[in-house]
């Protein structure tokens, strides 16, 4: 690769040993569930997570979206973040798709919900009220920064779940870079969750696929919605093949990733006209423009580019970086030169 690219984690490509293992992955009918590829990537998912069962999905959206409809009947609702991406990030598909209500309620600074908060929320036995049926929390929570939920405050929400007799599921989207922040085991960080969804194709480098885990009855649910979805993949093994690689071996490799956010992070305070105020908790940078600086975000994303770096913006005069496999030291001191040139 000549350029670096950090627009986000999921622009990374397979591995050469993903591709050679795509290319030779024995493969069958999934939908039958016969691929065998795909039923030992489920079942090595499923034992990752210490949950019964698994489901290969093509994607994080499609993931929590089955976790929705499976948990939600429709008028029901769910406790969400207002900076979560089922709420914010998914084209609203829990109202159009399954008539679920968001009840979306205040993202704390450190990605959390206060447990007040959720409480408040769970709606009256009232004939008027929709019925408070699921708890969503998102680990690691993307819009505020990539920052890390731990074991303790997940097991707080899976109580306050419990006592009121909720569901609780977890967008696990990047839950191992979460697991390797915080140094866990990941059975620890989703144990309290009926259901997690986590993506093969951020950090973990797959090029296509989540993976949805739960109790047997619920992933044979999701199974069914699934194929009404149009999530039904046939010769399915040969993405679950690169998919096992990241199990197996991408997982151990995050905490590289987040050093280097670290270093991109320490870098960039060195750049005058960037404004970082929060170091990052995992693989996610994420700053601001001062005031003097009259570049546009597109037009430092040009400039940028003519670096030979690919950069995004999150927001007005705000940036994402991500960094992820195909990031590596050099890539970090290049970032931040090309910054300094853009912006002096």
């Amino acid at each position: 690769m000549n350029y670096v690219d950090l627009r986000s984690d999921t622009v990374t490509k397979p591995t050469p040993e993903m591709r050679e293992a795509m290319a030779e992955a024995e493969v069958g009918d999934d939908v039958y569930g016969d691929d065998p590829t795909v039923n030992l990537l489920q079942v090595k998912a499923a034992e990752m997570l210490g949950k019964e069962a698994a489901l290969f999905v093509p994607s994080g959206t499609m993931g929590n979206l089955l976790a929705l409809l499976v948990h939600c009947a429709r008028g029901e609702e769910v406790i969400c973040g207002d900076k979560s991406h089922i709420y914010v990030n998914e084209a609203g598909g829990m109202a159009a798709l399954g008539g679920i209500f968001p009840h979306p309620i205040p993202n704390q600074a450190d990605g959390t919900l206060r447990l007040e908060d959720i409480r408040a929320s769970i709606q009256p036995d009232d004939s008027h009220r929709t019925i408070s049926r699921l708890v969503c929390i998102e680990n690691t929570q993307n819009m505020c920064g990539g920052v890390v939920l731990g074991v303790d405050y997940t097991r707080q929400v899976g109580q306050l779940a419990k006592e009121n007799g909720l569901k609780f599921h977890i967008d696990g989207a990047r839950i191992f870079n979460a697991a390797a922040a915080l140094d866990v085991d990941i059975k620890q960080l989703v144990a309290p969750a009926d259901s997690v969804m986590f993506c093969l194709s951020k950090g973990l480098v797959s090029p296509i696929g989540s993976m949805l885990v739960g109790s047997k009855e619920f992933i044979s649910r999701a199974h069914r919605l699934r194929k009404m979805l149009g999530g039904g993949m046939r010769q399915a093994g040969v993405m679950a093949a690169a998919g096992l690689i990241s199990l197996e071996k991408m997982t151990g490799r995050l905490k590289q990733d987040h050093a280097r956010a670290k270093k991109l992070y320490e870098g960039l305070k060195q750049v005058s006209g960037l404004r970082l105020e929060t170091e990052p908790a995992s693989n996610m940078v994420y700053f601001s423009l001062a005031d003097h600086i009259k570049l546009t975000e597109n037009q430092i994303c040009a400039e940028m580019k003519k670096y030979d770096v690919m950069v995004d913006w999150s927001g007005p005069r705000q940036f994402r970086l991500v960094t992820h496999y195909w990031v590596d030291d050099a890539g970090v001191e290049k970032t931040v030169k090309a910054f300094g040139e853009v912006l002096k």
